[in-house]
């Protein structure tokens, strides 16, 4: 997922009511992987896939998006869901190496479902599932149902996300990929999605981290930052062996450029490493015209939600919550539905 810049970064802790106000992207493809692992089929006698509705469809990411969303808007948060487009050809290896992992999780799954071992049916469950194309459409579907900013990203979601924010139209993107940093976007929210939450005994907070400073911290251009991640690996490319975050931090102080640094140690330099920087400081995106709030259509969402099973009171629960955050984000109308 990416190219692991934490050892780089200095995270600031923060509250999700600091973000009040704010327009924030959100990388929806990581997302919608979370609550489908997350959210599944449980019990002695479960499955281990994602939740599913009385007609076998998997509902989980719409529980997902349907509660989270309604969650931030509490908050005063607009969210901006960001899908991802076409992924660039020089990520072709990545996804086929892992819709291959995908692939062999789910025969694993379906040995033991036939076996009738529920314990490797749940292991095997949550490594199997996918986000597929129909499950992409019916969560924008949802989200435009809930009134809240879709956006069909040209290639990379994150990307989009990220060169929004430079952009001003966006205050942040939320992603757990720091990518999102290569793609150049001020603003890095990580742990927007489980904060508050408990792993391991510890509350996980949300996290922001500033471009700004970490370049100033390390004394580096954007462009030394891309080459660095391309030292270390992403998804374009596995990285230069022997290099990870802090000999690649001295080295390219030292030298500069990757090619200075293949110089100077005697090592290859990456294949279309020219293609890769550009996909980082160019990326394609698409044009966003509109990210204002709508007015939602209560009748038309309750009938939507209810034709995947979803329960009266979920329904209810999260429309008494939904008509609370018109009021705090101060719309001008005594709620969402009065419009």
């Amino acid at each position: 997922m990416g190219c692991n810049l934490r050892d780089l970064a200095t995270p600031e802790h923060i509250e999700l009511s600091e973000l009040a106000g704010q327009k924030i992207g959100i990388d929806a493809f990581l997302v919608a992987f979370q609550f489908l692992t997350t959210i599944r089929q449980r019990g002695d006698t479960g499955d281990g896939g994602p939740l599913r509705d009385s007609k076998g469809r998997v509902v989980a990411h719409l529980m997902g998006f349907l509660e989270r969303t309604t969650t931030f808007l509490e908050k005063g948060i607009t969210p901006v869901w960001i899908f991802d487009g076409k992924h660039p050809e020089l990520k072709a290896d990545v996804v086929a190496e892992r819709r291959a992992k995908k692939e062999v999780a789910q025969l694993k799954w379906k040995e033991a479902l036939e076996e009738g071992d529920y314990v490797e049916a749940q292991k095997w469950g949550q490594r199997s599932v996918g986000f597929t194309p129909q499950m992409v459409e019916e969560s924008m579907e949802m989200l435009e149902l809930l009134g809240v900013p879709v956006i069909r990203a040209a290639a990379e979601g994150e990307a989009q996300g990220a060169v929004m924010t430079n952009r001003g139209e966006l205050d942040g993107i939320a992603t757990q990929d720091w990518d999102a940093l290569l793609y150049g976007s001020p603003i890095m929210i990580r742990n927007l999605m489980s904060a508050g939450s408990k792993r391991m005994g510890k509350v996980i907070r949300a996290e922001k981290i500033v471009l700004a400073d970490l370049l100033a911290e390390h004394e580096l251009s954007k462009e030394q930052l891309v080459d660095l991640a391309i030292m270390i690996g992403t998804d374009f490319h596995p990285g230069i062996r022997g290099i990870g975050p802090k000999t690649g931090l001295k080295l390219i102080k030292e030298h500069m450029t990757i090619e200075a640094i293949c110089a100077a140690k005697d090592k290859e330099i990456p294949e279309r490493l020219d293609e890769i920087r550009q996909i980082f400081l160019n990326h394609p995106t698409n044009d966003v015209f509109d990210l204002q709030l709508k007015p939602i259509n209560m009748d038309n969402l309750r009938a939507w939600l209810e034709n995947r099973d979803m329960s009266n009171a979920r329904i209810e629960r999260n429309f008494k919550r939904l008509d609370k955050a018109g009021n705090v984000r101060n719309t001008g109308q005594s709620s969402l539905f009065d419009f």
